[in-house]
Protein backbone atom coordinates (compact mmCIF):
# COMPACT_ATOMS: atom_id res chain seq x y z
CA UNK A 1 0.00 0.00 0.00
CA UNK A 2 1.11 3.68 -0.77
CA UNK A 3 0.40 6.50 1.51
CA UNK A 4 0.99 10.14 0.99
CA UNK A 5 1.03 12.42 4.04
CA UNK A 6 -2.14 14.02 4.12
CA UNK A 7 -1.97 16.56 7.07
CA UNK A 8 0.61 19.20 6.17
CA UNK A 9 2.71 20.78 8.85
CA UNK A 10 2.91 25.05 8.75
CA UNK A 11 4.64 25.67 5.73
CA UNK A 12 6.99 28.84 5.61
CA UNK A 13 6.46 31.92 3.68
CA UNK A 14 9.51 31.07 1.27
CA UNK A 15 8.22 27.74 0.57
CA UNK A 16 5.07 29.21 -0.41
CA UNK A 17 6.12 31.92 -2.45
CA UNK A 18 8.16 28.91 -4.78
CA UNK A 19 5.31 26.46 -4.81
CA UNK A 20 3.03 29.30 -6.41
CA UNK A 21 6.05 30.31 -9.21
CA UNK A 22 5.44 26.43 -9.84
CA UNK A 23 1.71 26.52 -10.11
CA UNK A 24 1.61 29.78 -12.36
CA UNK A 25 4.41 27.62 -14.55
CA UNK A 26 1.67 25.11 -14.86
CA UNK A 27 -1.06 27.27 -15.38
CA UNK A 28 0.56 28.92 -18.50
CA UNK A 29 2.52 25.78 -19.80
CA UNK A 30 0.19 22.57 -19.10
CA UNK A 31 -3.88 23.62 -19.70
CA UNK A 32 -4.67 19.84 -19.85
CA UNK A 33 -2.68 18.91 -16.95
CA UNK A 34 -3.36 21.79 -14.66
CA UNK A 35 -7.57 21.09 -15.10
CA UNK A 36 -6.77 17.99 -13.61
CA UNK A 37 -4.85 19.12 -10.90
CA UNK A 38 -7.10 21.70 -9.96
CA UNK A 39 -9.12 18.82 -8.35
CA UNK A 40 -6.84 18.03 -5.60
CA UNK A 41 -6.53 19.33 -1.99
CA UNK A 42 -3.99 22.11 -1.92
CA UNK A 43 -0.91 20.19 -0.85
CA UNK A 44 -0.99 17.44 -3.57
CA UNK A 45 -1.97 20.02 -5.63
CA UNK A 46 1.16 21.97 -4.43
CA UNK A 47 3.47 19.12 -4.82
CA UNK A 48 2.08 18.14 -8.66
CA UNK A 49 2.82 21.48 -9.61
CA UNK A 50 6.60 21.20 -8.48
CA UNK A 51 6.69 18.23 -10.49
CA UNK A 52 5.29 19.66 -13.45
CA UNK A 53 7.69 22.88 -13.15
CA UNK A 54 10.71 20.83 -12.92
CA UNK A 55 9.48 18.83 -15.54
CA UNK A 56 8.87 21.37 -17.76
CA UNK A 57 12.19 22.61 -17.42
CA UNK A 58 13.48 19.53 -19.02
CA UNK A 59 11.48 19.69 -21.40
CA UNK A 60 12.53 23.48 -22.29
CA UNK A 61 15.73 22.14 -22.90
CA UNK A 62 15.16 19.45 -24.76
CA UNK A 63 12.71 21.11 -27.06
CA UNK A 64 15.00 24.65 -27.22
CA UNK A 65 17.30 25.92 -29.69
CA UNK A 66 20.33 25.84 -28.33
CA UNK A 67 23.28 23.33 -29.98
CA UNK A 68 22.61 19.51 -28.91
CA UNK A 69 26.31 19.69 -26.93
CA UNK A 70 24.71 22.91 -25.28
CA UNK A 71 21.37 20.77 -24.23
CA UNK A 72 23.46 18.05 -23.25
CA UNK A 73 25.38 20.11 -20.75
CA UNK A 74 22.38 22.04 -19.42
CA UNK A 75 20.46 18.76 -19.03
CA UNK A 76 23.32 17.30 -16.59
CA UNK A 77 23.58 20.07 -14.84
CA UNK A 78 19.51 19.96 -13.89
CA UNK A 79 20.29 16.60 -13.00
CA UNK A 80 22.76 17.83 -10.74
CA UNK A 81 20.37 20.06 -9.35
CA UNK A 82 18.27 17.23 -8.89
CA UNK A 83 20.92 14.99 -6.92
CA UNK A 84 20.96 18.22 -4.54
CA UNK A 85 17.07 18.22 -4.17
CA UNK A 86 17.69 14.01 -3.18
CA UNK A 87 20.47 15.23 -1.02
CA UNK A 88 18.57 17.62 0.97
CA UNK A 89 20.59 20.29 0.15
CA UNK A 90 18.31 23.41 -1.20
CA UNK A 91 17.42 25.33 1.14
CA UNK A 92 13.90 27.25 2.09
CA UNK A 93 15.35 30.30 0.92
CA UNK A 94 17.26 29.19 -2.13
CA UNK A 95 17.21 31.48 -5.51
CA UNK A 96 16.03 28.44 -7.46
CA UNK A 97 11.99 28.12 -6.73
CA UNK A 98 11.47 24.75 -8.20
CA UNK A 99 14.00 23.38 -6.24
CA UNK A 100 12.77 24.65 -3.14
CA UNK A 101 9.03 23.39 -3.76
CA UNK A 102 10.69 19.92 -5.20
CA UNK A 103 12.64 19.72 -1.89
CA UNK A 104 9.37 20.74 0.20
CA UNK A 105 7.75 17.96 -1.64
CA UNK A 106 9.96 15.46 -1.68
CA UNK A 107 10.48 16.10 2.39
CA UNK A 108 6.75 15.34 2.34
CA UNK A 109 5.35 12.38 -0.38
CA UNK A 110 7.00 9.67 -0.87
CA UNK A 111 7.91 10.78 -4.03
CA UNK A 112 10.18 8.27 -6.56
CA UNK A 113 13.00 11.26 -7.85
CA UNK A 114 14.69 8.77 -9.53
CA UNK A 115 11.94 8.98 -12.13
CA UNK A 116 13.02 12.66 -13.27
CA UNK A 117 16.55 10.96 -14.04
CA UNK A 118 14.21 8.55 -16.03
CA UNK A 119 12.71 11.80 -17.73
CA UNK A 120 16.42 13.68 -18.25
CA UNK A 121 17.61 10.14 -19.95
CA UNK A 122 14.12 10.46 -22.07
CA UNK A 123 14.79 14.10 -23.23
CA UNK A 124 18.48 13.16 -24.13
CA UNK A 125 17.32 10.70 -26.53
CA UNK A 126 15.29 13.40 -28.20
CA UNK A 127 18.81 15.70 -28.21
CA UNK A 128 20.68 12.54 -29.73
CA UNK A 129 17.91 12.45 -32.32
CA UNK A 130 17.37 8.64 -31.38
CA UNK A 131 14.62 6.90 -33.59
CA UNK A 132 12.62 3.49 -32.98
CA UNK A 133 12.22 0.58 -35.09
CA UNK A 134 9.99 -1.15 -32.95
CA UNK A 135 7.20 -0.34 -30.80
CA UNK A 136 9.13 -2.34 -27.85
CA UNK A 137 11.81 0.34 -28.52
CA UNK A 138 9.41 3.35 -28.14
CA UNK A 139 7.92 2.24 -25.01
CA UNK A 140 11.50 2.53 -23.68
CA UNK A 141 11.46 6.23 -24.45
CA UNK A 142 7.88 6.53 -23.74
CA UNK A 143 8.05 5.10 -19.79
CA UNK A 144 11.25 7.61 -19.82
CA UNK A 145 9.10 10.85 -20.34
CA UNK A 146 5.43 9.49 -19.65
CA UNK A 147 5.81 6.36 -17.42
CA UNK A 148 7.76 7.87 -14.76
CA UNK A 149 5.76 10.84 -14.52
CA UNK A 150 2.66 8.59 -13.87
CA UNK A 151 4.97 7.05 -11.12
CA UNK A 152 6.30 10.24 -9.74
CA UNK A 153 2.42 11.16 -9.66
CA UNK A 154 1.59 7.67 -7.53
CA UNK A 155 3.92 9.13 -5.09
CA UNK A 156 1.85 12.19 -4.29
CA UNK A 157 -2.07 10.34 -4.87
CA UNK A 158 -1.14 7.30 -2.68
CA UNK A 159 -3.62 4.77 -2.49
CA UNK A 160 -6.59 3.83 -0.53
CA UNK A 161 -5.98 1.66 2.73
CA UNK A 162 -7.29 -2.09 1.61
CA UNK A 163 -7.59 -1.26 -2.03
CA UNK A 164 -7.69 -4.84 -4.11
CA UNK A 165 -4.63 -4.76 -6.46
CA UNK A 166 -2.17 -1.91 -4.89
CA UNK A 167 1.00 -3.83 -5.14
CA UNK A 168 0.29 -3.21 -8.82
CA UNK A 169 -0.51 0.48 -8.83
CA UNK A 170 2.59 1.34 -10.10
CA UNK A 171 2.68 -0.56 -12.88
CA UNK A 172 -0.81 0.91 -13.71
CA UNK A 173 0.18 4.43 -13.32
CA UNK A 174 3.29 3.82 -15.84
CA UNK A 175 0.85 2.51 -18.73
CA UNK A 176 -1.17 5.29 -18.04
CA UNK A 177 1.72 7.56 -18.83
CA UNK A 178 2.39 5.52 -21.66
CA UNK A 179 -0.97 5.82 -23.00
CA UNK A 180 -0.98 9.75 -22.74
CA UNK A 181 2.51 9.90 -24.54
CA UNK A 182 1.20 7.79 -27.29
CA UNK A 183 -1.55 10.04 -27.87
CA UNK A 184 0.97 13.18 -27.76
CA UNK A 185 2.72 11.48 -30.43
CA UNK A 186 -0.63 11.33 -33.06
CA UNK A 187 -1.55 14.51 -32.33
CA UNK A 188 1.71 16.31 -32.63
CA UNK A 189 2.64 14.47 -35.58
CA UNK A 190 3.26 16.79 -38.13
CA UNK A 191 4.58 19.30 -35.73
CA UNK A 192 7.53 17.04 -34.78
CA UNK A 193 8.63 16.23 -38.43
CA UNK A 194 8.67 19.79 -38.95
CA UNK A 195 11.46 19.50 -35.73
CA UNK A 196 13.03 16.50 -37.25
CA UNK A 197 11.83 14.26 -35.21
CA UNK A 198 9.66 10.91 -35.63
CA UNK A 199 8.41 8.76 -32.84
CA UNK A 200 6.31 6.15 -34.65
CA UNK A 201 7.96 2.86 -34.78
CA UNK A 202 9.67 2.75 -38.09
CA UNK A 203 8.11 -0.55 -38.46
CA UNK A 204 4.81 0.65 -38.18
CA UNK A 205 5.54 3.72 -40.99
CA UNK A 206 7.05 1.22 -43.55
CA UNK A 207 3.68 -1.64 -42.91
CA UNK A 208 1.78 1.30 -43.85
CA UNK A 209 3.21 2.86 -46.45
CA UNK A 210 4.23 6.01 -44.44
CA UNK A 211 8.34 5.39 -44.33
CA UNK A 212 8.69 8.97 -46.23
CA UNK A 213 7.61 11.18 -43.22
CA UNK A 214 4.71 13.76 -42.49
CA UNK A 215 6.92 17.25 -43.89
CA UNK A 216 3.32 18.24 -45.11
CA UNK A 217 -0.17 18.95 -44.72
CA UNK A 218 -1.71 15.37 -46.69
CA UNK A 219 -0.10 11.69 -46.36
CA UNK A 220 2.96 10.76 -48.37
CA UNK A 221 1.40 9.38 -51.92
CA UNK A 222 0.45 5.95 -51.98
CA UNK A 223 0.26 5.14 -47.80
CA UNK A 224 -2.22 4.25 -45.90
CA UNK A 225 -2.15 6.88 -43.18
CA UNK A 226 -5.51 6.49 -41.94
CA UNK A 227 -4.82 2.96 -41.21
CA UNK A 228 -1.41 3.60 -39.72
CA UNK A 229 -3.35 6.03 -37.23
CA UNK A 230 -6.14 3.43 -36.35
CA UNK A 231 -3.83 1.07 -35.57
CA UNK A 232 -2.14 3.47 -33.36
CA UNK A 233 -5.06 4.41 -31.52
CA UNK A 234 -6.14 1.10 -31.04
CA UNK A 235 -2.39 0.45 -28.91
CA UNK A 236 -3.41 3.42 -27.28
CA UNK A 237 -6.93 2.49 -26.53
CA UNK A 238 -5.52 -0.60 -25.00
CA UNK A 239 -2.57 1.21 -22.68
CA UNK A 240 -5.63 3.16 -21.66
CA UNK A 241 -7.67 0.31 -20.29
CA UNK A 242 -5.11 -1.39 -18.76
CA UNK A 243 -4.12 1.77 -16.84
CA UNK A 244 -7.42 2.78 -15.85
CA UNK A 245 -7.25 -0.07 -13.41
CA UNK A 246 -5.34 2.52 -11.29
CA UNK A 247 -8.24 4.46 -10.54
CA UNK A 248 -10.44 2.39 -8.32
CA UNK A 249 -7.61 2.35 -5.88
CA UNK A 250 -6.75 6.19 -5.53
CA UNK A 251 -8.70 8.04 -3.01
CA UNK A 252 -12.19 9.93 -4.66
CA UNK A 253 -10.22 13.15 -5.31
CA UNK A 254 -7.11 12.04 -6.44
CA UNK A 255 -8.95 9.11 -8.66
CA UNK A 256 -10.90 12.24 -10.29
CA UNK A 257 -7.45 14.23 -10.95
CA UNK A 258 -6.20 11.14 -13.16
CA UNK A 259 -9.67 10.42 -14.84
CA UNK A 260 -9.69 14.19 -15.92
CA UNK A 261 -6.11 13.87 -17.50
CA UNK A 262 -6.72 10.94 -18.81
CA UNK A 263 -10.18 11.66 -19.99
CA UNK A 264 -9.21 14.66 -22.05
CA UNK A 265 -6.42 12.51 -23.87
CA UNK A 266 -9.08 9.75 -24.60
CA UNK A 267 -11.56 12.03 -26.03
CA UNK A 268 -8.55 13.61 -28.12
CA UNK A 269 -7.92 10.32 -29.55
CA UNK A 270 -11.25 9.70 -30.41
CA UNK A 271 -10.73 12.74 -32.26
CA UNK A 272 -7.57 11.47 -34.15
CA UNK A 273 -9.38 8.25 -35.05
CA UNK A 274 -12.42 10.55 -36.73
CA UNK A 275 -10.11 12.41 -38.76
CA UNK A 276 -7.31 11.13 -38.93
CA UNK A 277 -5.57 13.85 -41.52
CA UNK A 278 -6.69 16.18 -39.18
CA UNK A 279 -3.42 15.64 -37.44
CA UNK A 280 -1.31 17.14 -40.26
CA UNK A 281 -3.09 20.18 -40.97
CA UNK A 282 -2.23 21.45 -37.61
CA UNK A 283 -2.90 20.55 -33.64
CA UNK A 284 -6.25 18.59 -32.75
CA UNK A 285 -7.58 20.18 -28.97
CA UNK A 286 -10.12 19.75 -27.12
CA UNK A 287 -12.59 23.29 -26.45
CA UNK A 288 -12.61 24.55 -22.67
CA UNK A 289 -16.39 23.30 -22.44
CA UNK A 290 -15.34 19.68 -23.42
CA UNK A 291 -12.34 19.42 -20.95
CA UNK A 292 -14.51 21.00 -18.13
CA UNK A 293 -16.89 18.10 -18.78
CA UNK A 294 -14.44 15.73 -18.68
CA UNK A 295 -13.19 16.98 -14.99
CA UNK A 296 -16.43 16.87 -13.78
CA UNK A 297 -17.53 13.65 -14.80
CA UNK A 298 -13.67 12.36 -13.15
CA UNK A 299 -14.80 14.72 -9.26
CA UNK A 300 -18.26 12.36 -10.12
CA UNK A 301 -16.23 9.19 -9.75
CA UNK A 302 -18.42 7.88 -12.98
CA UNK A 303 -14.82 6.68 -14.57
CA UNK A 304 -13.44 4.66 -11.54
CA UNK A 305 -17.15 2.67 -10.61
CA UNK A 306 -17.27 1.56 -14.34
CA UNK A 307 -13.60 0.20 -14.08
CA UNK A 308 -14.36 -1.30 -10.60
CA UNK A 309 -17.57 -3.00 -11.88
CA UNK A 310 -15.29 -4.12 -15.09
CA UNK A 311 -12.61 -5.63 -13.28
CA UNK A 312 -15.04 -7.56 -10.41
CA UNK A 313 -16.86 -8.83 -13.41
CA UNK A 314 -13.33 -10.13 -14.82
CA UNK A 315 -12.90 -11.79 -11.97
CA UNK A 316 -16.37 -13.74 -11.44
Amino acid sequence: MIRTVESEQHVSAPVLAAYSYCEAVTGQQARNFAYGIRLLPTSKRRAMSALYAFSRRVDDIGDGTLAPDVKAVRLEETRALLARVRAGGVAEDDTDPVAVALSHTAGYFPVPLAGLDELIDGVLMDVRGETYETWDDLKVYCRCVAGAIGRLSLGVFGTEPGARGAERAPEYADTLGLALQLTNILRDVREDAEGGRTYLPADDLAKFGCSAGFAGPTPPPGSDFAGLVHFEVRRARALFAEGYRLLPMLDRRSGACVAAMAGIYRRLLDRIEREPEAVLRGRVSLPGREKAYVAVRGLSGLDARHVSRRTVRRRV
